[in-house]
């Protein structure tokens, strides 16, 4: 069990000058592995909405991944998605949102999905290699003044997966904020027998100002990703939910969607429309 702190998600800091409530879609659709925590992620988000002040649909249809049902959004959530989780149609709309200043978070196995999408392999950072078991560990924290890492404390002890990448996420520009310290679980654990060079420290969260993914010539978003997210358990931990939602809240004060901007492109533009569920032909909410 990942320990927890006196920290609360009520004092998490506000989304600065929102002229409405932000809008996030959770997208968790699977094509392979699927991770039984998927359900707890999903309620654990929703319950968090109002004291984050966010409101969050969720779904794992894909044919609501059009031009028209994504820019009602200020961010869209990858969570623990594997494989080919999006059409053609999917894709190239997911590419528009993004290029009309969407932001992007991506949580646990979101890195293993989409594989031969370059695009979304920029966007999200780097994907997904292998893990060794399921352990202890200690995540070292490189910078605690992100809003993601700032409850944190400077070694985190942990009860997740430990991710190895396919790639260093800070050839796209992100910034590593979390580091999983390898000789705290290493050994027969993780033989270490790795094809691609992840990068030094050991990226385990990141973040990017301007997400990666966007084609030239337009308005980029933010990036934020966390590996971590494994466990039932690990989503009804308080500094966990904290670390997440600090991500979340991040990404959406980018300025770039219609929750802060009044000529943003995509976004909740509806100063009324906060406390709404999902609505008629929106995102069916994932039932848990």
């Amino acid at each position: 069990m990942i320990p927890t702190t006196l920290f609360t998600l009520s004092s998490l800091p506000g989304l600065a000058f929102a002229a409405s409530t932000p809008r996030v879609l959770i997208y968790s659709a699977t094509e392979q592995f699927r991770h039984d925590s998927i359900p707890t992620a999903v309620q654990a988000l929703k319950d968090a909405g109002s004291s984050a002040s966010i409101t969050f649909d969720a779904t794992e249809d894909k044919s609501l991944f059009t031009d028209d049902n994504l820019k009602q959004y200020d961010a869209l959530v990858f969570l623990s998605n594997t494989g080919q989780v999006l059409d053609e149609d999917g894709i190239n709309a997911f590419q528009k949102y993004l290029n009309l200043g969407g932001n992007f978070i991506g949580i646990h196995s979101a890195t293993d999905c989409l594989n031969t999408t370059e695009f979304y392999g920029r966007e999200i950072g780097a994907y997904f290699d292998y893990h060794p078991e399921l352990t202890n560990a200690t995540v070292d924290v490189l910078d605690r003044s992100h809003p993601s890492t700032s409850m944190l404390p400077e070694q985190w002890q942990v009860r997740d997966e430990m991710y190895n990448f396919k790639s260093d996420p800070r050839n796209v520009g992100a910034v590593v904020i979390l580091s999983a310290d390898e000789s705290t679980y290493n050994g027969e654990i993780d033989p270490g027998e790795r094809k691609y060079n992840q990068g030094t420290p050991h990226p385990t969260a990141w973040y990017q100002e301007k997400g990666a993914g966007v084609q030239d010539g337009n308005t980029a978003g933010r990036s934020f990703y966390t590996s971590l997210g494994h466990l039932n358990e690990t989503w009804h931990d308080v500094t966990f939910m904290a670390h997440v939602l600090g991500g979340i809240k991040w990404a959406l004060d980018a300025n770039t969607t219609l929750a802060f901007n009044s000529s943003a492109s995509v976004g909740n533009g509806q100063a009324g429309d906060a406390s709404s569920t999902a609505s008629d032909g929106v995102a069916q909410a994932t039932q848990s």
